[in-house]
């Protein structure tokens, strides 16, 4: 069974140039798209953070030009060879290198490997996959590894940084939901103690408390931590962590350095774990995507979603390099 397939599609499209790149939308045809056995109607993308560095280019997010950026999206298969899919099955594209070697989500008609999409999983929609997206992925994999570390409520706070983000919005409400005493870090705790309340936080801490130089351990205060940042920050969490405490670093918002010591992984047992959402195995997948089925709240989640057209890409890529974006933004795209 084939679902029709367009004569051409929408498509932004990113390209080399002697300053850098340059964005463009334009309409391109299934014959521009890349290798892959499983051709899929995209009907909903996201913009991380990490999409708003490779759209400006502000980072060398892009590893091939030219190209479709959009590092997830989910919609219906068109085609299939692969044994796994068929014509109409619903699907959820994160990582595997999409939209930064591997044409992406922000495109009409995605063709991609099999191997790199799971299904649907009930009762979510398209939709509301893209309203969790990567970011909300990532989260639940922080939480997991948390939780598979052993760290239990009764055992102290946890430390959410960059806590207005996508990743950090959703881990909050994860954690709240799961009985977690959640502590989140804002540059704007003022401005966002509200919206972090809502989210199921118990404390606000500024940013500014965790950008020094870090010394190689401070006051033992957090039993567990989820780190967007890097740099200072993370380096900060980690000399703060109670003994037996982990953290789950996910991100680079700060910098991609880590000036700490090896002080509070040998006189406290603290334990760093390395999120990498972009090559888990389809096992982990599939569990981080039943476990936000199971535990998200999902009126909150939507409070938190912002609907974005696909012609506000580019300024909305600006935005939440700024700092201007709070929550989720689920991108319509044209079909």
């Amino acid at each position: 069974m084939k679902h029709q397939m367009p004569n051409s599609f929408p498509a932004y499209l990113v390209e080399k140039t002697g300053a850098g790149q340059s964005l463009k939308q334009t309409e391109l045809t299934v014959n521009d798209l890349m290798e892959g056995d499983v051709t899929v109607q995209v009907e909903w993308s996201t913009l991380n953070y990490k999409d708003g560095l490779a759209l400006t280019g502000s980072a060398p997010v892009i590893r091939q030009f030219p190209l479709i950026p959009g590092i997830d999206f989910a919609g219906s298969v068109l085609q299939s060879s692969h044994a796994g899919f068929q014509a109409g099955d619903k699907v959820i594209l994160n990582g595997f290198g999409v939209g930064e070697a591997h044409h992406g989500g922000y495109a009409s008609v995605a063709k991609v490997s099999g191997d790199w999409l799971i299904k649907l999983p009930a009762p979510l929609s398209t939709r509301q996959a893209m309203a969790i997206g990567t970011a909300g992925y990532t989260a639940m994999l922080c939480v997991m590894a948390l939780q598979n570390h052993g760290i239990q409520p009764k055992d102290g706070d946890i430390l959410v940084t960059g806590a207005t983000g996508g990743v950090g919005s959703i881990a909050t409400i994860l954690l709240n939901q799961l009985g977690y005493r959640v502590v989140a870090v804002t540059s704007r705790p003022t401005q966002s103690a509200d919206f972090l309340r809502s989210l199921g936080a118990q404390d606000i801490a500024s940013r500014d408390a965790f950008s020094g130089t870090a010394k190689p351990l401070s006051k033992a205060l957090w039993a567990g931590a989820v780190d967007v940042a890097g740099g200072d920050t993370l380096a900060n969490v980690i000399s703060q962590m109670k003994r037996d405490g982990a953290v789950a670093a996910c991100g680079l918002a700060d910098s991609m350095n880590l000036p700490t010591s090896v002080a509070p992984f040998i006189l406290r047992n603290v334990t760093l774990y390395g999120i990498d959402s972009v090559m888990a195995s389809l096992d982990k997948r599939q569990q981080a995507w039943q476990g936000l089925v199971d535990h998200l709240d999902w009126p909150l989640l939507e409070t938190l979603t912002t609907e974005i057209s696909f012609d506000e890409l580019p300024q909305k890529a600006a935005e939440i390099l700024q700092g201007q974006v709070a929550g989720r933004l689920v991108v319509k795209i044209p079909t």
